[in-house]
Parts: structure tokens; C-alpha cells; sequence
């Protein structure tokens, strides 16, 4: 019998950190479509926690802080711009969401196209260089 809980909107949530977590949080939301849930902003206008949603999936992040949990974590530019993980959201149109990225400045890494395997998506690089995969492919 499983313990994880079916009853919770999602049971992974990828927790991710920004230099200028407050400017990656307006980027998210406005480019993307994320909506905040909770934004936590520390006297110096750091966010210690912050809660984005995306339809059922959400994700948490925070500004870099010197912790011992921060230290476990490297950003993209200190890798040579590389990820070791990245999110796949599932979008009802990747081309919307493709044109918003473009406009906003997305570095496009993978342009946005239809997959043998069924949907259409496209791979961009938010400001910080974090990899976002959009695409209509719903493995549920």
C-alpha cells in the first residue's frame, strides 16, 4: 500500500533558487503564466520562500542564501551555463506560450516543434539560465 498522498494537488515540487529571486518571480508570472501562492520577502528584499502555482503543479524558490542546504545547490552559471535538472510543464498551447518566451527575451535552446512520441514543445532558458521545457505532451 503507498503512503504518498493522492489527496494533494502534487506530490514534486522542484525547488529552485534565483540571484534576483523577486525579478524571477515577476518574469514567471508574467511570461510564463505561474501565479504566486505565498512570496516571502526577508527586510532586505530577498524572498526566503516563495510558492508558484501552475495549474495543478507548483514550484518553490527562494533568493541564494549561504545555508547548508544553499550550498548543496550550484546556479547554471557556475556549471558553464549547464542544469543537471529541468522542468516539463504541460501547456494546452505550446505555440502561446512559445511566442510569449520570444517576446520576453527567452533564450530558446530547442525550438518549438512536434514530437514522434505525440505533443509539441519547445526548451528556453529563463534570465538565470534555468531550463523550462513547454509542451502539450500529457503523459497522465
Amino acid at each position: 500500500m503507498s503512503t504518498i498522498p493522492k489527496a494533494t494537488r502534487s506530490t514534486l515540487i522542484p525547488c529552485l533558487r534565483y540571484r534576483d529571486a523577486p525579478a524571477a518571480i515577476d518574469w514567471l508570472c508574467e511570461v510564463f503564466g505561474f501565479e504566486r501562492e505565498l512570496v516571502v520577502a526577508n527586510d532586505d528584499g530577498s524572498i526566503a520562500h516563495a510558492q508558484l502555482a501552475f495549474g495543478n503543479g507548483m514550484i518553490m524558490l527562494s533568493s541564494i542564501f549561504d545555508t547548508e542546504f544553499g550550498r548543496l545547490m550550484k546556479q547554471p552559471e557556475e556549471l558553464g551555463g549547464a542544469n543537471t535538472q529541468s522542468c516539463y510543464l504541460i501547456v494546452e498551447d505550446a505555440d502561446r506560450v512559445h511566442a510569449r518566451a520570444v517576446a520576453a527575451g527567452a533564450h530558446i535552446v530547442l525550438d518549438i516543434k512536434d514530437q514522434e512520441y505525440g505533443g509539441r514543445d519547445f526548451t528556453c532558458r529563463d534570465p538565470e539560465g534555468h531550463l523550462w521545457t513547454f509542451g502539450t505532451y500529457d503523459p497522465w
